[in-house]
């Protein structure tokens, strides 16, 4: 696959952004292979992704990064440039349900994820033969319900440790501290099973059920200290009728929930999903 530096910018909206940002780029011969621009004309705020050829920049990132700041300056912009060939380490997290980390671990280990998962942490024992069969380490870290700031303490030092960029809660049933949404803001993606903002909390198939939903779904969203609440990266549904138990929606609902996780995860790990305010736009 060819190497690309891929270009992200959010900043308010103005005449001559893409303009400027053009116009460097052909200044050193920079070849654009994918463009996406979006204004949020509510907001007054623009948005932009673009993916460049890596061998059209006569320069280092550091270099690119040095010379489009004044850019940056004038435009007020929230940006940065990452390079297709530094992959995001991911951390996993799971609890007792493995179709979402079993689903996940596939897509890596063909290839369809490209990124490095250094480990998998759980509150339980289960997936251990799993993650280690496919060479990744495993760490068993019981959360104490009298004490659970010690556990997420050592999931902290786990975290840091494995030098992650992103943390994937991949149907880990424990609810982080603030300390670790504040910490790792924007860069820990949860997958819930139900279409928020409906059944929040717990047991919502359960909650769906009672209530007699025509449709099912599940949310991918990136973790805030108010529960559910984050930023939704992506959502899918499955109809349901009067005819399905909760154990009918419950099977159903598990493989939207691997459909959705895959590709949030994809999204954020190429760079595509921008968060402003507790939306996000994503470039798909």
């Amino acid at each position: 696959m060819e190497r690309t530096y891929t270009l992200v910018i959010s900043c308010p909206d103005r005449v001559g952004i893409v303009a400027k940002v053009s116009n460097f780029l052909a200044m050193y011969g920079g070849w654009i292979t994918e463009a996406s621009h979006h204004s949020d004309l509510m907001e007054n705020w623009f948005f932009m992704r673009h993916e460049i050829r890596a061998n059209s920049i006569p320069f280092s990132l550091a270099e690119f990064r040095s010379a489009f700041a004044p850019i940056a300056r004038e435009f007020e912009m929230d940006w940065f440039i990452s390079d297709s060939e530094e992959k995001k380490r991911l951390v996993l997290m799971a609890s007792k349900e493995s179709h979402c980390l079993v689903d996940l671990l596939h897509r890596w280990q063909s290839g369809e994820l490209k990124c490095e998962i250094p480990c998998v942490i759980s509150n339980h024992e289960d997936f251990r033969e799993l993650v280690e069969w496919h060479g990744i380490e495993y760490h068993y870290v019981p959360v104490d319900k009298d004490n659970k700031q010690a556990s997420f303490d050592q999931v902290e030092a786990l975290v840091d440790a494995a030098n992650a960029d992103c943390i994937v809660l991949a149907r880990y049933m424990q609810i982080l501290p603030p300390n670790l949404c504040r910490k790792y803001n924007g860069r820990v993606i949860n997958i819930h099973h139900s279409f928020l903002p409906s059944f929040a909390g717990a047991k919502p198939y359960h909650q769906a059920y009672e209530r007699g939903v025509k449709l099912i779904g599940a949310t991918c969203h990136y973790v805030t200290e108010v529960l559910d609440a984050g930023p939704i990266i992506d959502q899918d549904i499955q109809r349901v009728s009067h005819r399905h138990s909760i154990e009918d929606m419950v099977r159903l609902g598990k493989d939207v929930e691997k459909a959705v996780l895959a590709r949030g995860l994809r999204w954020h790990i190429e760079d595509r999903v921008i968060v402003h305010a507790n939306k996000t736009v994503v470039f798909n």
